[in-house]
């Protein structure tokens, strides 16, 4: 009995691990792709003179993802292989230890190159991204700041920051599915991202919405946590132009 019951226990264990495949793959994706776009927009933006418009900030967002999204396409890579390990069998497993070891293994045993495999979509992937979190977040808080309901608070920051997760999901899933088709499939098993376009298209239009209510729930909390945690630092730390700081 006590054996029985230390096995389940330890598969337990195993199984909830087994969730947080990848985890320093996601964690130096966000260091490389994330801090990139980020940095970017706000610098961009900020640097603009006078009220910057919803295209304006559109051009600057699609910019910053696109420069973002090259840069993190490697840790992407070993992030979405590390995830995906656990479907395959034993035999074909990667088994990378960390991020660091999966960059070094692709690097080794594939060449340079396969360290960008899929670069193209996950450029095109946080171009979108960027516009849907970053632009649209800013719109819709502008939006909701002009009527007498909302202030800059933390409802207003939630609001906004639902909606823009909700939109980048939405923009961003048809490009994940073929992003992370290219980045499982093993040599040859594709000619080009035409090739995976066609063979997605073969299983109707929700195969290019494959997963779409777990991407939502896994995007929607970061985006909400993320302009929160962002909010919080601007409010607080934040530089401000010296007409507010005078106003305030």
């Amino acid at each position: 009995a006590d054996f029985t019951s230390l096995f389940f226990t330890s598969l337990s264990i195993l199984s909830v691990l087994a969730l947080y495949n990848g985890l320093s793959a996601s964690i130096l994706r966000q260091m490389t792709y994330s801090l990139t776009r980020f940095g970017i927009y706000e610098s961009v933006k900020n640097s603009i003179s006078g009220e910057t418009s919803f295209i304006t900030k559109i051009g600057i967002a699609s910019v910053a993802g696109a420069a973002g999204g090259f840069v993190g396409t490697p840790a992407d890579m070993v992030n979405v292989r590390m995830q995906n390990d656990v479907k395959l069998p034993l035999e074909q497993r990667r088994n990378y230890k960390h991020a660091i070891d999966g960059l070094w293994r692709v690097f080794a045993e594939e060449g340079f190159t396969k360290l960008f495999a899929g670069a193209s979509m996950a450029t095109g992937r946080a171009v979108l991204m960027t516009v849907g979190q970053l632009s649209f977040y800013d719109q819709v808080k502008l939006m909701l700041l002009t009527t007498p309901y909302f202030q800059d608070n933390l409802q207003t920051h939630f609001t906004a920051s639902l909606t823009a997760g909700a939109i980048a999901t939405t923009l961003t899933q048809p490009m994940d599915v073929l992003k992370t088709r290219a980045m499982n499939a093993k040599p040859g098993e594709f000619k080009s991202l035409w090739h995976i376009v066609a063979y997605t298209a073969k299983l109707g239009p929700l195969g290019f919405f494959k997963g779409y209510v777990p991407a939502f729930f896994r995007l929607a909390p970061h985006t909400i946590i993320t302009f929160i945690f962002f909010e919080q630092l601007r409010l607080n730390f934040g530089i401000f132009p010296a007409a507010l700081q005078q106003k305030n």
